[in-house]
């Protein structure tokens, strides 16, 4: 169900991303689910680093949304340059 739930929660904070950075990235379903599964584990990264982390289901989707709009950030920037 972990894993469930991560996949869920990535996918729900990479469409918010998407949302808060609007754009023409492509990739639909998977590059969204991606991100925000990668986006996940930055947050809980920064999170952990700046001392501000919560377990809870809000504050895993806030630190999911917040990382994967950086990776959505970086994604940008390294398209744009090809």
């Amino acid at each position: 169900m972990g894993i469930f739930m991560t996949v869920v929660v990535g996918f729900l904070a990479g469409s918010a991303a998407k949302y808060l950075m609007p754009g023409d990235e492509g990739g639909g379903f998977i590059l969204t689910t991606l991100l925000g599964v990668g986006g996940a584990f930055v947050g809980s990264f920064l999170g952990r680093f700046v001392g501000i982390y919560t377990t809870s289901l809000l504050g895993n989707f806030l630190g999911a949304t917040v990382g994967a709009v950086v990776l959505l950030f970086v994604y940008n920037k390294f398209k744009g340059k090809s």
